[in-house]
């Protein structure tokens, strides 16, 4: 069977080249809109969770985040769920 979602890169652990995530991916992933991704991160909005993975600045006008990150922060949010 086909991946269902495969319009998504796969987060796998990488020994030598972290792989590092678009806005447009963490949101695909976490289901968050861009809006509350970047509430989550600025540490004077209301909304900011310290927990969230950093943003990473590659430039004066891209950030990106590493994959692995977001996915051990997906999995946090997944075992703190009651049964």
């Amino acid at each position: 069977m086909d991946n269902l979602n495969s319009t998504l890169p796969v987060i796998e652990p990488c020994n030598h080249i972290p792989q590092l995530l678009s806005i447009k991916d963490v949101s695909n992933y976490t289901g968050l809109s861009r809006s509350t991704i970047y509430e989550l991160v600025n540490e004077e909005s209301n909304r900011y969770d310290p927990s969230f993975p950093k943003k990473v600045k590659l430039t004066e006008v891209r950030v990106v985040w590493v994959a692995s990150e977001i996915a051990e922060w997906i999995n946090e949010k997944i075992s703190e769920r009651v049964s």
